[in-house]
């Protein structure tokens, strides 16, 4: 038991080092991106790496690419995101988790919840700059270390089944492709985030291309109906069993 303890702190604290890791590149490639700005000579910027990359240059093709990989994120990763959640809701209130972790796990599922979809948010409305590709990159490991206290917790509590497990890799890898695809769409960002080349700094801003409103709203309205309320749900369930508390006593009958 106490070398399961050792691993789970160690696999947590690898992820949260690394997600400050990944804070810190993109905050060190925003800064020599805004030197860019202030340089009396010209140094490497986006449009010059453009001309030079046999990628780019073949623009049917990209172009192609894009349109998919974009498709692929839309109508693909999110939804199993969304139902992969909802699944595993269920699961929890199979098991009764009102009555073996109780609030306490409930708090965690909605902490990753957070964890999950500002990322989501800002890549359906934020241009995807360093600042956002490298926030994007932290907030999986930072899920990621979530997800182990989470299950480590959850285990000492309450039966963990096979299908629970199953839906559970589903939650921790659709961030992983997510976060993939877009950094294959924005491989310049990736390239600056790794410190191989230097993009002008801009503010933040919204979509110069957005998705499209009745897409934005539908995929809002989605989010709210099968990850926020349920697990919203989950909660106040949780607290009505054990008013006042965060884990039911122990051997408390369902």
């Amino acid at each position: 038991m106490m070398e399961n303890r050792t691993f789970l702190k160690c696999y947590a604290s690898s992820m949260l080092c690394a997600a400050a890791a990944t804070l810190g590149a993109g905050f060190i490639a925003w800064w020599r991106g805004r030197r860019v700005d202030t340089a009396p000579a010209p140094t490497l910027q986006e449009p010059a790496a453009r001309e030079s990359s046999p990628v780019e240059n073949a623009q049917g093709e990209t172009d192609a690419t894009r349109h998919v990989a974009r498709r692929v994120i839309q109508y693909f990763v999110i939804p199993i995101w969304l139902v992969s959640g909802l699944t595993d809701w269920w699961c929890h209130r199979r098991t009764d988790i009102e009555h073996t972790t109780g609030l306490k796990e409930s708090g965690l599922h909605l902490l990753m919840l957070g964890e999950a979809a500002f990322p989501v948010l800002a890549g359906l409305f934020m241009e995807i700059d360093v600042p956002v590709l490298s926030f994007m990159i932290a907030s999986f490991f930072v899920h990621e270390a979530t997800a182990m206290w989470d299950v480590s917790y959850a285990v000492t509590r309450r039966e963990v089944q096979p299908v629970e497990q199953h839906v559970h890799s589903f939650l921790e890898m659709v961030p992983l492709m997510a976060v993939s695809l877009i950094a294959v769409l924005h491989w310049p960002q990736v390239q600056a985030l790794l410190g191989r080349r230097v993009i002008r700094s801009t503010p933040p801003r919204l979509k110069r291309e957005p998705l499209g409103l009745p897409y934005a709203l539908g995929a809002l309205g989605m989010m709210a109906v099968f990850e926020v309320l349920p697990y919203c749900e989950e909660a106040l369930r949780d607290w009505k069993a054990t008013p006042g508390r965060l884990t039911p006593p122990a051997g408390q009958p369902a």
